[in-house]
């Protein structure tokens, strides 16, 4: 690939502006794609995204910004998707442009709700894009420590090599190490499941569990997701690499995790309606909890997923989140 290719980022949120930090460490202009108008205009005029990572300065002139989502994919050869998934395919509506020649990394962590697919696969299915120009960038890497400079760790995922060492190099900086992978469904799925059990965790913390049981939680949450994953995508993969065990542990005891707050609060009593209004970002984990849930049931051969049926009962059926995490425990070891 064109070591010379044109990166731009698609999302105004906080990941994708400590993407666009990222990549401006490397890039002599960056495009960026994002809905709001007047961010846009703050940026060019204040230097910093109003509404996420504020302490992150810009140079204006280093940035191609645009609320058109067609003019950022024609300025671009690599396209890195930072937009929530519940929004993607609203987002996507309006684009005219063709992304056929265009080489797609999600930075995503869920499941698009309308296709029940992990991006890469929704871009595969509904768009036509070839498994060898998709790819992944996971963690563990929180935006708020990307916005510290906080040295963190990032996970590339791809078929073609050389694409996931293009975008690995262009992330690298002296607070970012990057490495690469062939693994993009078993990456993608660990990446979404992941905000499930950090919700778990954060469940079990509202309710009143400490570190011992938090510890047990995570232990059986990795195994977890091994089995789902393998019964996904059955790969001969290192469960216990950063990409996983790693992007799972940072998730599920972060302060910074979003997942976990929204958990925290729905175990001090919360219901899901209040919890997701007083959250000014998007809890990946809900929607995950329920695409999880449902692509489980129908697996052919039946994986044991506890921490995912007991997420899913208390978000989506209503049951008493004391209860449902009492039963829970007596299905850990």
């Amino acid at each position: 690939m064109n070591k010379d290719a044109k990166f731009a980022v698609l999302g105004g949120g906080s990941w994708a502006t400590a993407i666009v930090k990222m990549l401006t460490n490397n890039q002599e202009q960056v495009g960026w794609y994002m809905r709001n108008a007047d961010a846009i205009e703050h940026i060019k005029s204040q230097k910093h995204n109003p509404n996420y990572l504020t302490s992150v300065e810009f140079k204006p002139e280093q940035l191609v910004l645009t609320n058109d989502i067609n003019e950022a994919v024609n300025y671009a050869d690599v396209l890195i998707f930072a937009i929530p998934s519940a929004f993607l395919v609203t987002e996507l509506k309006h684009l005219t442009a063709s992304l056929q020649e265009k080489t797609i990394f999600s930075a995503i962590k869920g499941i698009v709700p309308e296709s029940g697919l992990i991006v890469g696969e929704h871009f595969n299915e509904l768009h036509a894009i070839p498994f060898e120009n998709i790819g992944v960038i996971t963690g563990p890497c929180h935006a708020e420590e990307v916005a510290m400079e906080r040295l963190s760790y990032l996970t590339i995922a791809c078929a073609d090599t050389e694409k996931a060492e293009l975008v690995a190099q262009n992330l690298a900086c002296a607070y970012i190490k990057t490495s690469i992978s062939k693994d993009i469904i078993g990456t993608e799925y660990a990446a979404m499941l992941k905000n499930i059990y950090a919700i778990a965790a954060g469940i079990a913390h509202g309710l009143g569990y400490g570190d011992n049981f938090q510890s047990v939680l995570m232990s059986n949450a990795i195994r977890e997701m091994k089995r789902y994953t393998k019964r996904i995508h059955n790969l001969d993969r290192n469960i216990n690499k950063s990409a996983y065990l790693g992007d799972l542990l940072v998730t599920g005891y972060s302060i910074f995790s979003r997942n976990r707050m929204f958990g925290n609060m729905i175990g001090k009593g919360y219901t899901v309606k209040s919890a997701q209004m007083e959250m000014s970002m998007i809890a990946e984990g809900y929607y995950a909890a329920k695409s999880a849930y449902n692509i489980k049931e129908n697996f052919t051969k039946k994986v044991k997923t506890p921490i995912i049926d007991a997420v899913y009962k208390v978000l989506y059926e209503n049951k008493n989140p004391k209860k449902v995490f009492l039963d829970l425990t007596e299905k850990l070891d």
